[in-house]
């Protein structure tokens, strides 16, 4: 089960920012977090966070229900470093029809 915007706050409501990400997880486990928390904080990259919305944009609340939403999330991505391979991107038109990109 993924965790919530709720069960984050209260996570991280003694955190002093901009904190790195090591230090968000000490704050978390000092505030007993869940497991799921835990988990969502330790999946986040390795950087300085500036505040509670910027571990909000970096943690995952759960899958995105449709194509539109794995959209939305697409483009509101702002951590830079992320490979290529890590996004959500539909297949080139020409590889689907043909199997093959004959100019790359």
């Amino acid at each position: 089960m993924p965790t919530t915007v709720k069960r984050l706050h209260a996570a991280l409501s003694e955190a002093d920012f901009p904190a790195e990400k090591d230090q968000l997880v000490q704050y978390a486990q000092r505030a007993g977090a869940d497991n799921d928390t835990m988990h969502e904080l330790n999946a986040i990259p390795a950087e300085t966070y500036g505040s509670l919305a910027e571990v909000e944009r970096a943690v995952s609340f759960g899958p995105p229900q449709n194509e539109r939403e794995r959209a939305q999330r697409r483009r509101s991505h702002d951590k830079p470093g992320l490979a290529e391979q890590a996004k959500d991107v539909t297949e080139h038109p020409i590889v689907s029809e043909l199997g093959e990109n004959r100019g790359s």
